[in-house]
């Protein structure tokens, strides 16, 4: 039985790498999965201040910091894209894209987290990553000294806001409420002389030729005013989107794509838990993934036994 893992993990954000960290602990056999680089979306977030004891530091810091510790207690990771998990009487098998690799395991750990939810509008298509991002600390720099649209306004766009304020020219905040952010965040980012937000407003479509030209909107209120505003560089931030494509078939889904768990972290699949912002919750933040990892771990791990 050496050629079967005790615990699988699929993802290595933030709810993935403490589950590796706790699993490992309670002698399993670990394997962590993930087809890029660990940290998940907190690679993104140019600066976090509310990650306990850890005081202000980079999001890329934090996801290096916690990868090294699994390093360290010796858990086995790979870059692999997982595409199906069947479910047998007491054994799953995880199979990867990559030269259709196969993993057996008792328990798999769901943590694959969410991708950015895209409009879907006009233009949006033929400017993304090519003047449409979807990641300020990926490409803010080569918008330095320049004008840019961010659109949406909650923590992600505000934060991301903030950054780019610091070395572009102009940044306008297209947003289809209000900021609905961290007041201290939005009180910060409206102080700052080269932004301007534009509340209750819908995208309408992204326009240029040769080059992405700017961003057409329009008000939600009564007079239904359209503006268009000029950039070079668009950011949107309105949302995520579960990555529970591979997962589908298992059951454990809710109509948004989210997984259904427990306090336990089980889903109603035996031997299956889910950990992290996939999972159907209220607040997504590094500090309640690495919770979520850390509940799904230990409940692996006694299903685990439960076997033996």
């Amino acid at each position: 039985m050496k050629n079967i893992y005790d615990i699988v993990i699929v993802g290595a954000g933030p709810a993935g790498m403490t589950a590796a960290i706790y699993a490992i602990r309670a002698n399993m056999r670990v394997l962590l999965l993930d087809r890029l680089s660990p940290g998940g979306q907190m690679i993104n977030t140019n600066e976090i201040e509310n990650y306990t004891g850890a005081g202000r530091l980079s999001g890329a810091d934090l996801a290096i910091k916690m990868f090294e510790h699994t390093q360290e207690l010796g858990v086995a990771f790979d870059y692999k894209t997982v595409v199906d998990i069947a479910v047998g009487e007491s054994v799953k098998t995880v199979t990867c894209e990559e030269e259709a690799t196969a993993y057996k395991t008792r328990a798999v750990i769901l943590a694959t987290g969410t991708v950015p939810r895209r409009l879907n509008v006009p233009g949006e298509a033929k400017w993304a990553a090519n003047g449409i991002s979807w990641c300020a600390i990926c490409d803010g720099a080569q918008y330095r000294g320049r004008d840019v649209v961010v659109i949406g306004g909650g923590n992600s766009a505000v934060e991301e806001a903030i950054y780019l304020a610091g070395i572009c020219t102009r940044v306008s905040i297209v947003t289809l409420f209000d900021l609905t952010a961290d007041p201290k965040a939005c009180d910060r980012l409206r102080s700052m002389p080269n932004v301007s937000v534009y509340p209750y407003q819908d995208v309408l479509e992204f326009t240029g030729e040769e080059r992405l030209a700017g961003v057409r909107f329009k008000s939600t209120r009564e007079d239904a005013t359209e503006c268009l505003v000029t950039c070079d560089g668009v950011f949107e931030y309105i949302g995520l989107q579960a990555c529970s494509e591979a997962f589908a078939r298992l059951g454990i889904l809710d109509r948004s794509g989210c997984i259904e768990v427990d306090a336990r972290m089980r889903t109603r699949v035996p031997g299956i838990f889910g950990a992290g912002d996939i999972t159907v919750k209220h607040l997504r933040q590094i500090v309640t993934a690495c919770a979520d990892g850390a509940v799904a771990a230990n409940s692996a791990a006694s299903y685990v036994e439960s076997l033996r």
